[in-house]
């Protein structure tokens, strides 16, 4: 009974974690279930929160476009929102309603991702945890204000496009998808340099890589740019300005990063260098007896006192 009880004892325990953070496939699966479950219930309580202010939300989002009661008619400067079908408004309240919680819960969804990187990394690495999630959800954040920001100046560049004497009515799903998709483009164009930091941090790439990648990486923000923005110049570089300058300052912190890994782990060596020896003698033990063989008939040579006849 006693050794049965000791046994349900010990499955009760929880198994220790490994402190270099190995786990096996079905921990990793479990730990990804478990941080993709936190994420998700987070963004959906933030949700329910933002649906009681979500007329004021939408008021925000489409205050951008600008009205033709303010405007002169037919001017094509100007466009009539309006709402087509009887499950449009319900449809653009709860889209509303997700996108803020998106947005707002961005602090927490980004630590759990966070939060499953870090095991893989060593001890004296996880330190920068805390920087690397207090910097991701600032970014993010600033690439959905620049979005708020660039689309007053970027719906009239559209509108001009309006032939002469006739209307624009917009609807308020299309002018939200717009809004949505460039706030979420923005702010995950604005995570690049927290990602590559993330990455550097790891182990993964070097700095040194991340700066032979900058042609590369510039065209394709440039190209990223012009595929998510509008058609006007403005917007483009309103995007790939900033998220270029910092992944050019991601690559800087990357390299100071190697540097100090590389004065941790000591002078590097050349491929025809040898790495320095000590070739200084080591004390020699006093000699100790040696045990006499158990069995008799051997032929080997005789002990005295111990120590073997040839000694």
């Amino acid at each position: 009974m006693l050794k049965a009880a000791r046994n349900g004892d010990q499955r009760k325990e929880k198994p220790q974690k490994d402190p270099e953070g190995r786990m096996s496939l079905v921990d990793h699966l479990r730990e990804l279930r478990n941080r993709l479950a936190i994420g998700v219930l987070a963004i959906f309580v933030v949700t329910v929160v933002a649906m009681f202010f979500a007329k004021d939300i939408m008021s925000l989002l489409t205050e951008p476009l600008p009205n033709c009661l303010e405007e002169e008619p037919g001017s094509g400067r100007c466009a009539d929102l309006v709402q087509q079908g009887l499950t449009s408004p319900f449809t653009t309240y709860v889209k509303v309603s997700l996108f803020t919680g998106l947005v707002l819960a961005s602090p927490v969804w980004l630590y759990q991702l966070w939060a499953f990187i870090a095991p893989g990394l060593h001890q004296n690495e996880k330190r920068y945890s805390a920087a690397v999630v207090a910097f991701g959800a600032p970014l993010f954040l600033t690439g959905v204000y620049v979005a708020h920001w660039l689309l007053p100046r970027a719906i009239p560049v559209l509108l001009q496009f309006t032939p002469d004497n006739a209307g624009n009515l917009v609807t308020v799903s299309d002018l939200l998808d717009i809004t949505v998709r460039l706030a979420i483009a923005f702010g995950f164009a604005f995570e690049l340099p927290l990602v590559l930091v993330m990455l550097n941090l790891g182990g993964v790439v070097s700095g040194r890589r991340m700066l032979g990648w900058w042609r590369g990486m510039v065209m394709g923000i440039a190209v990223f740019a012009a595929i998510v923005t509008p058609t006007d110049p403005m917007s483009m570089l309103a995007l790939a300005v900033p998220v270029t300058a910092l992944y050019f300052v991601a690559t800087c912190i990357a390299l100071l990063n190697d540097r100090r890994r590389g004065r941790a782990a000591g002078p590097e060596l050349g491929d025809d260098e040898a790495s320095d020896l000590d070739l200084t003698p080591e004390p020699i033990d006093a000699p100790g007896r040696v045990a006499p063989p158990r069995s008799s008939g051997d032929d080997g040579p005789r002990r005295s006192g111990g120590f073997d006849d040839v000694t």
